[in-house]
């Protein structure tokens, strides 16, 4: 399939065509947002999966049964992929777990009305292109990455799904009601998982004693999440997603990205991000 049968713009942003149908979209549109809503927000491939493994544990208490009985699409799902609306999330009782790729700015009203919490996990983008470009590589709705080169160039800018990770960063960066947001890195939780999960609870006001924050932070380890078949997406079917060419979970470290980028090409990217990133005050934990 071309480039163009592959992807639909929404608001000025490319999504997968096969993913977001515009029933979908329509439906994200006329979501109404709850005040007690817990979304979790994310540029693809920042740690979306591993934060849907985290805040179920959470919020049942440690109880393995909400990770291990429901598929994570399912347990939170994306708001704007396709089968979304029928899950009829009107009637699951609060507090929702819910998950969108957005940018701010392409929120629905009623979120910026609710303002529910969110969590919006970042990652070093170097990371991000190298775990996109195996992805891009065993997903048939995304169009096939071909040269790294060439891939790190539509990266870079923004001509890929989602848009680009510079303005997706920014625009949560830059959001109202930063009260109502928890920022967290991917680095940060592989750095200390533990008080990772401490954070997040703290945020989301659920009280956890010290062995069940610790028995979180043990199960959501990358080598024992990666076993989960209802968060591994083994159940996805391989015309969907050949996991023969990459698995959905991969590696799930900080710094893959020195095996991928050549010099020039690491170098290419940080002058980039000088250029894009020169008037956020953020200090990141990759830079």
């Amino acid at each position: 399939m071309t480039e163009a049968e592959l992807y639909t713009v929404y608001k000025g942003v490319p999504m997968s065509a096969r993913m977001h149908s515009p029933q979908a979209l329509k439906h994200f549109e006329e979501f109404s947002f709850r005040s007690d809503d817990i979304l979790i927000v994310t540029y693809p491939k920042s740690g979306t999966t591993w934060t849907q493994e985290i805040v179920p544990l959470i919020m049942s208490g440690g109880d393995p049964a909400s990770v291990e009985t429901v598929p994570n699409w399912r347990r939170v799902p994306w708001l704007e992929i396709g089968r979304s609306y029928t899950f009829n999330l009107e009637e699951r009782p609060s507090p929702r777990m819910l998950a969108t790729h957005y940018h701010y700015n392409m929120m629905p009203s009623s979120f910026f009305k609710a303002k529910p919490k969110v969590i919006y996990v970042m990652r070093n983008p170097k990371d991000v292109f190298t775990s996109s470009f195996h992805y891009y590589g065993m997903a048939s709705f995304l169009e096939n990455p071909g040269p790294q080169s060439e891939f790190l160039n539509k990266f870079l800018d923004g001509k890929v799904m989602f848009g680009s990770w510079f303005d997706h960063v920014k625009s949560w960066l830059n959001a109202e009601d930063k009260e109502r947001i928890m920022y967290i890195s991917y680095e940060e939780m592989i750095m200390d998982l533990k008080d990772s999960v401490a954070r997040i609870a703290q945020f989301l006001d659920k009280s956890l004693d010290a062995e069940v924050t610790e028995k979180i932070a043990e199960r959501c380890l990358f080598k024992n999440m990666k076993q989960n078949k209802m968060s591994n997406y083994s159940t996805a079917p391989p015309e969907l997603m050949d996991q023969t060419k990459s698995e959905f979970l991969r590696k799930g470290i900080a710094g893959d990205w020195k095996n991928q980028l050549t010099v020039a090409e690491a170098e290419y990217f940080d002058a980039v991000y000088e250029d894009k990133m020169k008037d956020v005050k953020c200090k990141f934990v990759w830079d």
